[in-house]
C-alpha cells in the first residue's frame, strides 16, 4: 500500500466489545456501471461498484486485474481483499484505493484475487472518517465469523510493508547557492532527460492540494515510473513556480511532462485516464 495514498492500519481488537463507539454512519457512494459495460469487462475488473449502504456483505467483490487497467477508483475509502477461495484476507483503508490494490496484487498475487471497495465521499476525508469506515467493516466481519482477517491480526505486517518511494527531485543545491545555469535550462534538461515528470504542489507522499493528489494517484495506479518536483519548495526550487508557468505556457499546477512535452494538468490527465488513453500512452 503506497505511503502517498495510505497510512498504517489500526490494529483490530480481539472482541467486538473492545471497539470504541463508532462515529456517525459513513456515506459511501456507488460508482455506477455504464450501460455499455459488458460481462467480460465486469469479470476483468474494468469497472468497480462500491457499496451504496456501506456494509461489507452488501458489496460486490471485483476480480483483480494486475495490469495497469485495473479499473479500481483512485479515491479514498475502505477495501477488503479476498483470496482465490473467497476468504477475506485483509481489510484496509487508503487515500488511493487503486494504488493500494495494485501494490497488493503485485506483492501478494496469491492472496489478492478480488476486492470489495467502499469509497468515502470527499476529495480528502480526514483520518477519523476513514478509520470509522474501516471499523464498521471489521466489526461486521468479526460479528459474522468470530475472528479478524489474517492480514489484520496483531503482529502480521504482510499487508502494510511498503516499497520505498522515490524522493522528490530538487533542481538546485539550495537557494543560497548561486546558479551557473539558468533555471529555465534546468527545467528543460530535466523534462527531456526523464521519461515522465510531474510538477506538483507538495511531495508524492504528501501532496498539498487535491489536484496534485489526484494526479499522483492516477500515475501510480497506472504503474508509471515518474519523477516528482515540488513547485512550493522555495528552499531547493526557488522561483520554479513562476518560471515553469513561463516555460510551459500553462498557468496552473500540477503539470505533467512526458518525453519532454507537456501532457497537461489534472483535468487532462484525469480525462485521459477515464477514456483509457493514459494506459495506451504508457504502453508505448
Amino acid at each position: 500500500m503506497p505511503p502517498s495514498s495510505s497510512f498504517p492500519i489500526p490494529s483490530p481488537p480481539k472482541t467486538l466489545s473492545s471497539f470504541p463507539t463508532l462515529p456517525k454512519p459513513i456515506r459511501l457512494r456507488r460508482l455506477p456501471l455504464p450501460a455499455s459495460s459488458s460481462p467480460k469487462e465486469r469479470v476483468a475488473g474494468l469497472r468497480v461498484a462500491a457499496s451504496a449502504i456501506g456494509r461489507l456483505s452488501d458489496t460486490d467483490a471485483v476480480p483483480v486485474n494486475p495490469g495497469p487497467e485495473s479499473g479500481f477508483p483512485t479515491g479514498s475509502g475502505v477495501y477488503g481483499v479476498y483470496d482465490k477461495e473467497g476468504e477475506l484476507q485483509f481489510i484496509g483503508i487508503s487515500r488511493n484505493v487503486a494504488a493500494s490494490v495494485r501494490t497488493h496484487a503485485k506483492l501478494l498475487p496469491q492472496l489478492c484475487a478480488s476486492v470489495k471497495v467502499g469509497l468515502v465521499d470527499g476529495d480528502a476525508p480526514d483520518r477519523t472518517v476513514l478509520t470509522g469506515a474501516w471499523k464498521s467493516w471489521m466489526e461486521e466481519h468479526i460479528a459474522a465469523t468470530g475472528k479478524v482477517p489474517p492480514g489484520n491480526e496483531r503482529g502480521n505486517n504482510t499487508w502494510i510493508q511498503q516499497p520505498q518511494k522515490k524522493p522528490n527531485l530538487r533542481l538546485t543545491p539550495g537557494r543560497h547557492v548561486q546558479l551557473t545555469v539558468p533555471l529555465e535550462d534546468l527545467i528543460d534538461r530535466l523534462v527531456k532527460e526523464k521519461e515522465v515528470v510531474a510538477f506538483i504542489k507538495g511531495t508524492r507522499t504528501a501532496p498539498q492540494c487535491g489536484f496534485s493528489q489526484r494526479v499522483v494517484g492516477i500515475l501510480e495506479s497506472h504503474g508509471v515510473d515518474f519523477e516528482c518536483v515540488d513547485v512550493l519548495d522555495e528552499e531547493y526550487n526557488p522561483g520554479l513556480r513562476e518560471k515553469l508557468k513561463q516555460y510551459s505556457n500553462w498557468p496552473t499546477f500540477p503539470q505533467v511532462f512526458v518525453k519532454g512535452e507537456l501532457l497537461g494538468g489534472c483535468d487532462i490527465v484525469s480525462d485521459m485516464a477515464e477514456k483509457g488513453e493514459l494506459a495506451v500512452l504508457f504502453k508505448k
